[in-house]
């Protein structure tokens, strides 16, 4: 959590309220900025730099090749690059030097910066910003990717009809630049959260893939816990769940619907209503804690338990809810959720397009689990363990983005003030 000094608070407040505190001046556009900061059109203060490149010749071919789709939107990070030899590139590109600013032209809604610390060449689809003086590349990144620059690109491409920003139109944006010691300040203020945003996101990653590994292990029985040694039984999933039947309701046009999102990423509520025809699927109230299995889509992890706020909510009957005859039910959860059975079942409907497993069809899988509820329990607490502290470090990485995000805010229109 972010402390702010007293005094800094209330010339926030003072900001925020309209009154302008000593030191500040207030501009027609930009709103109240500081008195020594300057400002102008951006032309003032880059390069675009023109004039394309023969990838095929020396010595472009053999440099790194950076495209729109290598860079990812809105992070300013580079996800992979390849040389223009390797890309068999053809059609002319952009010389960039190291400590330009790449903006990717093309889609600006989609954010795509990124500043090199090496020379390549780009798509034609990305302008090579050249700093001038007056401002240095890390800041000019982070101005690229404030929500004000957002804003400005995107009416422009909606004001044209082009999903583009011209050369003009970039040359024309009005910024607002502090001193260039505040700036390099500012710029190693804001990579430091991005690089700790960066780690966190690592950290979810390997923890997930752990994740994999446990569930791999655990639920095949190629590893047993200490204590069980009882040999696990085939049986069929209709042997140890059942679907819930319920009475279809008569008015589900006054409910919204949720729905269970692919790739074991859980359910979530919609803000939708059905479409109810006289013909159509019946529609039934799901509660929380119950497991439900997307038939349409189970084959790519259709699956998911319903949150305890998640409270009446609906769901067609494509979204079949199961119970247990006996068992544990976050231990099949974590069964059916293994990547190795239900991807399983996608090869066992076969077919092209829409591929909905029946629920006769489901009761017929084959599980191989553990014989003892104490076995399952034991499993299911391992697993139930990590799944907290993947979500604890989602809710980390969540903060530290809101943090970032009030960073920027705040830093780039000099509420905050850093010293150098």
């Amino acid at each position: 959590m972010i402390t702010v000094k007293k005094e800094i608070k209330e010339r926030i407040e003072w900001i925020n309220r309209g009154e302008v505190p000593n030191g500040y001046i207030k501009h027609k556009k930009l709103g109240i900025i500081p008195q020594k900061w300057t400002y102008g059109k951006f032309k003032n203060f880059i390069n675009i730099k023109t004039g394309q490149v023969n990838p095929q010749e020396e010595p472009y071919c053999n440099m790194v090749h950076i495209g729109l789709a290598n860079i990812e939107k809105f992070t300013g990070r580079l996800l992979y690059v390849k040389t223009a030899q390797e890309e068999n590139l053809i059609s002319g590109k952009y010389y960039f030097e190291s400590g330009d600013v790449l903006f990717g032209k093309i889609r600006p809604e989609l954010s795509k910066v990124y500043t090199p610390k090496f020379e390549g060449i780009c798509s034609s689809d990305i302008y090579p910003l050249s700093p001038k003086n007056n401002i240095k590349s890390t800041f000019l990144k982070y101005l690229l990717l404030d929500k004000r620059f957002y804003k400005f690109s995107v009416s422009i491409s909606a004001r044209t009809g082009l999903p583009k920003v011209n050369r003009e139109d970039l040359g024309s944006y009005l910024a607002l630049l502090p001193p260039i010691d505040e700036q390099e300040i500012i710029g190693s203020i804001l990579s430091t959260w991005d690089n700790a945003i960066e780690l966190k996101e690592k950290l979810i990653v390997q923890k997930k893939e752990q994740k994999k590994g446990l569930m791999q292990n655990l639920l095949t029985g190629k590893v047993r816990l200490s204590g069980f040694n009882d040999k696990w039984k085939p049986v069929k999933l209709g042997d140890v769940l059942k679907f819930k039947k319920k009475e279809a309701l008569s008015n589900p046009q006054d409910y919204y619907l949720l729905t269970v999102k692919l790739h074991l990423k859980g359910i979530e509520a919609t803000n939708k209503k059905p479409n109810v025809t006289t013909k159509g699927r019946p529609y039934y109230l799901r509660e929380p804690g119950e497991l439900l299995i997307g038939r349409q889509n189970f084959h790519n992890g259709g699956i998911g338990i319903v949150p305890k706020d998640m409270v009446e909510y609906i769901a067609s009957n494509a979204i079949s809810s199961v119970e247990t005859k006996k068992g544990n039910l976050k231990f099949y959860y974590y069964y059916l959720s293994n990547g190795n059975f239900y991807k399983r079942v996608g090869h066992i409907i076969g077919g092209t397009g829409q591929k909905e497993i029946s629920e006769s069809s489901m009761k017929k899988l084959k599980l191989i689990i553990p014989t003892s509820i104490e076995e399952q329990n034991a499993i299911t607490n391992i697993l139930s363990t990590v799944d907290k502290e993947i979500k604890l470090l989602e809710r980390e990485l969540e903060e530290l983005k809101q943090q970032k995000k009030g960073l920027t805010q705040l830093l780039l229109t000099g509420k905050v003030r850093v010293k150098s």
